[in-house]
């Protein structure tokens, strides 16, 4: 802490005191957070949030679980209406936004009408799965329906719109294209 301001020291303080009261388990939840169904978050050990995370989650079931030494930045979003699980390790940049759930369904046989207001629609929901080791850039946008294997990178500003991409990948782009491999014989990220 050497390296904050007087004032960043207090409100870290302030934080620290925070988290210990309201969340055991967790290293560091900065203020503010906005927790809505806490009932229905899971988090094990080591959790550590940036200012202005909000997670939304069911209030009568487990929807969202995050695994140990979970570490958000600032702004991070993540809705869990029936199930996103996050492996342990998984570091985000700030601005992310992880969701199972969208205003409707837009394919398949029964698809949502257009002419009702999107805030009445019926919630379509696929859950999502993120492994472990994962690092996620800044302004990445994760929907219903992604399953991102375990030591994966996802480059900034990118959206996984669905779909699986298998352990040790780099993603990027819009919509998330596979562009590098780890190749574990190698130890070497390999073009894909």
């Amino acid at each position: 802490m050497s390296d904050y301001f007087i004032t960043n020291k207090f409100e870290m303080g302030i934080s620290y005191i925070f988290t210990k009261i309201f969340f055991a388990k967790a290293r560091l939840v900065r203020r503010p957070v906005y927790i809505r169904g806490k009932k229905g978050i899971v988090y094990q050990k080591g959790l550590t949030t940036g200012h202005g995370c909000r997670f939304d989650a069911s209030n009568t079931k487990e929807t969202l679980f995050i695994g140990k030494d979970a570490r958000f930045g600032d702004y991070v979003h993540i809705n869990a209406n029936e199930k996103v699980v996050i492996g342990d390790n998984i570091l985000t940049a700030s601005k992310v936004f992880i969701s199972d759930t969208s205003h409707g369904c837009y394919k398949g046989e029964i698809q949502a009408d257009p002419r009702i207001n999107p805030s009445m629609r019926e919630d379509w929901c696929v859950p999502v799965r993120i492994g472990d080791n994962v690092w996620i850039g800044e302004n990445v946008v994760i929907l219903p329906g992604s399953e991102i294997g375990s030591g994966c990178i996802i480059g900034a500003n990118s959206l996984l719109n669905g779909g699986k991409y298998p352990d040790n990948c780099m993603i990027v782009g819009t919509p998330g294209k596979i562009i590098k491999r780890y190749n574990c014989e190698s130890n070497k990220w390999e073009k894909y």
